[in-house]
């Protein structure tokens, strides 16, 4: 009797989980972000061609320079983690391996961003 349900009746009643057009306005908001932040950083890489380390240092150190560093590493983060939590949801049909993993994109992810940012802050502020 089973296989005369439809995928519509097994369905029924569960709703909806309210969080993807959040989760979509985020993703494509990040994605925007990165598109200028990743030609501010590939310009601001390709000014330090051949420069020593002090003089890197002393760009970085500049404020906006630090402050676009700092805003292109949240952006990457969190689009990343964004991005494979759709990729999680989409192939791993086991709901306790999709916890775990899910659980550890995000651990990465603010790890992650959370140590880059305080390598620019401290290149930025100066040891």
């Amino acid at each position: 009797m089973s296989n005369f349900r439809t995928p519509l009746k097994n369905a029924r009643g569960l709703g909806s989980a309210k969080s993807g057009t959040v989760h979509f306005i985020h993703q494509r908001l990040t994605a925007t972000a990165l598109v200028a932040l990743t030609l501010w950083f590939l310009c601001f890489v390709l000014s330090l061609i051949g420069a020593d380390y002090v003089t890197a240092v002393t760009a970085v150190a500049k404020p906006w320079n630090a402050i676009a560093l700092v805003g292109f590493l949240v952006a990457m983060f969190w689009h990343a983690q964004l991005g494979l939590q759709v990729v999680l949801e989409d192939y791993i049909h086991n709901s306790l391996m999709a916890l775990a993993l899910q659980t550890t994109v995000k651990f990465v992810a603010v790890l992650g961003a959370i140590v880059s940012i305080f390598a620019v802050a401290r290149v930025a502020l100066g040891n």
